[in-house]
Parts: structure tokens; C-alpha cells; sequence
């Protein structure tokens, strides 16, 4: 029973040390962008040895992998919440993209630097591709049509990037509009309203 003891929390330990890395590492990205990250930035940011660094991320593309993937997570979490929990699909990912402009723009902003990144780095693509299939997914519940599902994804992609770049409120009402275009639906107009 010690040994295995021992083992769990050798194990415990690496796991969390993993997680101070990446963490360090989208602080790196937030603070300076893709361009920024190296395992000697992201030890001085998680203050520990660059060998250590290296010890759990091999390369500098396992460090971003790591990175992406605990975004891609925490989106694929929240997608999932509302496909699962919410009647208007449209509107909980409408709530999620305006978060863009928000408490959720340091996040998205290392998203969207990464999975431009994954253009040019083939090993982060399959991770970066992961927030357009949650979409997708997520689309396919509100659509039988393969061409709006394709629009509401294309949408969101562009959607995400006038946020990051306006650097502005983000009113989820119009982005839930544009949505409910993308799939084919027309946005309801409050009484009084419209023209």
C-alpha cells in the first residue's frame, strides 16, 4: 500500500505540475502573445527551472498543445452545457461569443492566437479544430442543413475576431440575431420595434 501511496502522489504532483506550466503559459500568451511563449518565458512565469519546464513539455509545440488544450476544454465544457441544459442553443453561444469582450477575453484572444498559430504548425490543428466542431455540433441541434451549419460556424469564427478586434462591448442580442441568420431563421423584432 505505500508504494502505490507513494505512486498516487508522485502522480497527484506531476499533474498539478503540469497545470501551473500551461497556466503560466497562457499567462505568457495573454501578456505577449504566441510570439512570446519559450520554455525559458513560461518557466520564469511558473517560476521554476527551464530543465523542469522541458521535464513535462518536450518541445515548444507540447507546451502549446497543453495550452490549447485546456482552452479547448473549458470551451467544449461550456458548449456542451448548452446543448445539453439550455432550450435557445443560439442564445447561450451567443452569451458565450459576447463573453469575448468581456471576462472571457483573455481566453479567446489566446484561442484565436493559437489556432492561427495551428495554420502553420500541423501538430496544434487537431486541438484548434476542436472549438469549430463544438460549434458545429452545437449548430446541428438547431438545423438539419449541412450549408448553416457551415454558416453558423463561419459566423462564429468571424463573430469572435470583430469582438477581439473592436475591443468593445459585445451586445448578445445582435450576435444571437446574426445567429438566428445563419441558420435561416429571422430574428424576432420587439414590438414597436423594427422597420
Amino acid at each position: 500500500m505505500g508504494e502505490e501511496q507513494t505512486a498516487d502522489g508522485r502522480k497527484a504532483r506531476g499533474h498539478k505540475r503540469r497545470a501551473e506550466i500551461i497556466e503560466a503559459t497562457l499567462a505568457v500568451l495573454r501578456r505577449d502573445g504566441t510570439a512570446g511563449v519559450t520554455h525559458r518565458t513560461v518557466a520564469k512565469e511558473a517560476g521554476i527551472t527551464v530543465s523542469l519546464s522541458t521535464y513535462y513539455f518536450a518541445t515548444l509545440d507540447d507546451l502549446l498543445i497543453g495550452a490549447l488544450t485546456s482552452i479547448a476544454e473549458s470551451y467544449t465544457e461550456r458548449i456542451r452545457h448548452i446543448i445539453e441544459a439550455r432550450d435557445d442553443k443560439l442564445r447561450g453561444l451567443a452569451e458565450l461569443i459576447a463573453e469575448s469582450a468581456g471576462p472571457g477575453r483573455d481566453r479567446a484572444l489566446a484561442e484565436r492566437e493559437l489556432s492561427t498559430l495551428a495554420a502553420r504548425r500541423p501538430a496544434l490543428r487537431p486541438v484548434a479544430r476542436r472549438w469549430r466542431d463544438n460549434v458545429a455540433e452545437l449548430a446541428r441541434h438547431c438545423t438539419d442543413s449541412p450549408e448553416a451549419v457551415t454558416a453558423v460556424v463561419a459566423t462564429c469564427d468571424g463573430l469572435c475576431a470583430a469582438i477581439l478586434l473592436d475591443d468593445a462591448p459585445a451586445d448578445p442580442d445582435y450576435v444571437h440575431g446574426v445567429l438566428l441568420r445563419a441558420v435561416g431563421a429571422s430574428p424576432v423584432t420587439p414590438a414597436g420595434g423594427g422597420g
